[in-house]
């Protein structure tokens, strides 16, 4: 079965490395995984998208299905604006609520999340650096696509050594607030 999620944010935020990690844990487990990114040629600080499939057959079309992305997690209001419609109605949006604010027409048609994934990496981890990793875990928790410690061990193997115990912080207190999120949904 296809799995399509999707991070967007802006330039330098981290979200294709999150798909990467995403990716890369996929195939690992003995599936196929791609992540298709889209940025503009501002790089740092522009729109920024990367959808992840995740399939335990040949993924022949390296693109998601507008319309039938099952997740999607946004860091910038800009991106979340020009990417929202990709996701399936009644699917799951998390948004960082510092940064977007979903309109009450959006609430209606997707099941949104408010998570504050920087202030989590900045304050709680004490590196902004590692939302992206905070990110990933929400989406893992919220989704279910893949074993936690497989993508875990691949976050690990991706990041360097240095920041590891940071970066397994941050990666606990997403699966933490996403657990949260849900209950209270």
């Amino acid at each position: 079965m296809r799995s399509q999620l999707r991070f967007v944010g802006v330039g330098g935020q981290g979200v294709i490395l999150a798909g990467e990690i995403l990716a890369a844990a996929k195939i690992k487990d003995g599936g196929y995984g791609v992540k298709a990114s889209t940025y503009t040629s501002q790089v740092r600080g522009g729109p920024t998208k990367v959808d992840i499939l995740l399939d335990e057959g040949e993924i022949l079309f390296p693109y998601a299905n507008e319309g039938e992305i099952e997740f999607m997690l946004a860091t910038a209001q800009v991106s979340y604006d020009q990417f929202k419609e990709g996701v399936k109605k009644g699917g799951i949006i998390v948004v960082e609520p510092n940064l977007v604010k979903p309109s009450d027409e959006d609430r209606e048609k997707w099941r949104i999340f408010e998570i504050p994934i920087i202030t989590i990496a900045k304050e709680e981890v004490g590196n902004v650096i590692t939302q992206s990793v905070v990110a990933l875990a929400i989406a893992l928790e919220m989704t279910e696509v893949l074993d936690q410690e497989l993508v875990k061990e691949v976050m690990l193997s991706k990041v360097p050594p240095k920041v590891h115990e940071s970066n397994i912080k941050a990666f606990d207190l997403g699966i933490q607030y996403a657990k949260k999120a849900l209950a209270a949904s």
